[in-house]
């Protein structure tokens, strides 16, 4: 597994901890990383919503310097799936 994926896990753990839905981050070229009511942990597996990005977006949105509904405006953050579970994690995320 990759040091940006343990990483992310790390921070997404201390910030969200547990989700009320199912999310899946895809960062090119690295891996895979769910969050969801068990919690966040490297895997991919089926979610209500998938968001992609590359490794710098990606970052930026973690460590806030990135606004992700820019992101996904500028066509930076890809998302497939519920826009409404992803709504709510930016929320948790902020």
């Amino acid at each position: 597994m990759s040091d940006i994926i343990n990483e992310a896990v790390t921070q997404l753990t201390a910030k969200i901890g547990t989700f009320d839905g199912s999310v899946k981050f895809i960062v090119e070229g690295e891996g895979a990383i769910m969050v969801d009511q068990a919690g966040v942990r490297a895997a991919d597996e089926e979610a209500d919503c998938t968001l992609t990005a590359d490794e710098d977006t990606f970052r930026g949105i973690l460590s806030g310097d990135v606004n992700p509904t820019s992101a996904f405006m500028t066509g930076k953050l890809k998302l497939d799936g519920d826009m409404g579970t992803a709504m709510k994690l930016g929320g948790a995320l902020s």
